[in-house]
């Protein structure tokens, strides 16, 4: 029994590995040099006033760290004014309210269609909130950003040519880092979003095959969501989810890799957790919701070959688990003279062929957008260790999906940059039981290197060692949290905060009347807040 769950477990992970080794092979056809003059990465259509009007959406939860520097990278957005609105949408129970309806303000006065909405519950989380805001939104454009990412100036001006096909319905930007180089942590982390954009989203779209919008950093035509049934918030995966269903209704989506959208990276990795418990468990989520409906639609096969796997690939986590559980006994038993035979052990060197998809992933990705592609690659073991590291949390969430189990949407942490950095414990999930197994399978994997090392199994040291790494990184970050080891490193304790530069020069003014249909109530008070609808 334990030679079959391994074999399969590493087979299924092979078939995982396969895929993106086809994705780095068409990478690399596509890549070849083409003729004619490089375009210039400067060059930049001029906003013209007949251009569509685009609404900005910023979904916030109690994101007092961010929420500013979010408004003020939007607020300098270049896009005739007449045809731009920003909205806030706000679920905020904290101070993020005080501090965005100051900015609002702020921004209103200057000239800026800015509204902040706020709902006094989450119902629906943030497919509710963009739900709602789309009723109130009057572009034809749908742009959305999450509260830590800082868009570009020009965002708007390279995206919107791109809707010049009424079959366009979706048009994403690739993720840049604003603080990869905080830690090893977030080094690592960078890596593995580097390869889906610069690779798996890039093939996809070349390829014909679904892609799908990452929840920020894109664009959306509103005929488009609508058509697809608009944002639902049955899975964790909102953004995932409305991709495949516009899809399957025949709309196109683009990706362009050459516009980069810089955001935070998870700080330590009880942030990581609950970011990858959520992208986990909603994409196990939209593969039980939607996989029925790709295979009976009329989409060539291949793409719906590339959708399952592309929903499914998540199931690569409980295969790393099982292949972390029984890699030792399966060893050891054979060199106890149980087991099966060394065939068994030499069509298991079939799963190097996954590897190679794995690693020439990373590469290809790294040499597309570091010229010093060379000494990242040095890190892809950390990476490769790391992930098997998240295995344990991220196997709870795809059982949880697949028991129909529901938990609410947990918003990644973000610390923030300048005065306000630390951020807030909001939106951490509780990891206390994922953080104890993680103990116990880095002290398993550890037992199992010894016992390999004893057994004299030294071709199976290099991957034993990978589980032992993975876990014990992942036991370090949690036990050792990056805050704590930078006031170590600097002898400096937090102190008491001081104003943003939002507070500073904001200016208490009363906004512009509301749209008819969204005045007060006679006699209430009037509020820089517009209200929920």
């Amino acid at each position: 029994m334990v030679a079959f769950l391994y074999a399969l477990a590493i087979g299924v992970l092979l078939v995982y590995g396969l895929n993106l080794l086809w994705l780095a092979v068409q990478y690399a056809r596509r890549e070849r040099l083409r003729p004619g003059p490089p375009p210039d990465p400067e060059a930049r259509p001029a906003p013209q006033e007949s251009w569509p009007a685009v609404t900005v959406q910023l979904p916030l939860y109690n994101e007092a760290a961010v929420a500013e520097r979010l408004l003020d990278a939007c607020a300098a957005l270049v896009y005739p004014r007449r045809r731009l609105e920003i909205q806030v949408l706000d679920d905020s129970t904290d101070e993020t309210t005080d501090r965005v309806a100051r900015r609002v303000a702020y921004w209103r006065a200057r000239g800026l269609d800015v509204v902040h909405i706020h709902r006094p519950h989450r119902q629906g989380y943030k497919a509710g909130a963009l739900q709602n805001g789309l009723h109130l939104a009057r572009g034809d454009l749908i742009a959305l950003f999450d509260a830590d990412f800082v868009p570009p100036p020009d965002f708007l001006l390279r995206l919107v040519p791109h809707f010049d096909d009424p079959a366009i319905g979706m048009v994403q930007a690739r993720w840049g880092h604003l603080n990869a180089g905080d830690s090893l942590l977030t080094r690592i982390q960078a890596l593995g979003l580097d390869a889906h954009f610069a690779v798996e989203q890039y093939v996809r779209h070349e390829a014909g095959c679904f892609m799908n919008f990452n929840g920020t950093a894109g664009m959306w035509r509103r005929t488009c969501i609508e058509d697809a049934g608009g944002w639902e918030s049955d899975t964790l995966a909102e953004d995932l989810d409305l991709s495949y269903r516009a899809q399957l209704r025949g709309w196109r989506f683009r990706f362009l890799p050459d516009v980069e959208v810089p955001a935070e990276l998870p700080a330590d990795v009880q942030a990581l957790r609950a970011q990858q418990f959520r992208w986990t468990k909603g994409a196990a989520e939209t593969a039980l919701k939607l996989l029925g409906r790709l295979w009976r639609s009329a989409q060539p096969r291949r793409v719906k070959i590339e959708g399952t796997l592309h929903l499914t690939a998540h199931l690569a986590f409980p295969c790393m688990l099982l292949a972390v559980l029984l890699h030792a006994p399966l060893l050891v038993g054979k060199h106890l003279g149980y087991g099966p035979g060394e065939g068994y052990f030499a069509l298991l060197g079939l799963g190097l062929l996954g590897f190679a998809g794995f690693a020439l992933a990373q590469l290809f990705a790294q040499r597309a957008l570091y010229p010093d592609w060379r000494r990242r690659m040095v890190l892809f073991p950390l990476f490769v260790a790391g992930t098997i590291g998240l295995s344990a949390g991220n196997t709870r969430a795809v059982w949880q999906a697949l028991r129909g189990k529901r938990s609410p949407f947990v918003r990644t942490p973000k610390q923030g940059s300048g005065p306000a950095a630390g951020g807030s414990a909001t939106g951490r999930r509780r990891s206390g039981g994922t953080a104890w197994a993680e103990t116990a399978l880095a002290l398993y994997a550890l037992a199992g290197l010894g016992a390999i090392i004893a057994c004299g199994a030294w071709a199976a040291v290099p991957f034993q060692a990978l589980f032992v790494v993975g876990f014990g990184l992942i036991v370090f970050y949690h036990r050792w949290p990056a805050g704590r080891r930078r006031r170590a490193a600097t002898g400096d304790a937090a102190g008491p905060r001081t104003a943003t530069h939002g507070e500073q020069d904001a200016r208490p003014v009363v906004p512009p009347p509301r749209r008819p249909h969204h005045s007060p109530e006679p006699g209430a008070a009037p509020s820089r807040v517009r209200p929920f609808d």
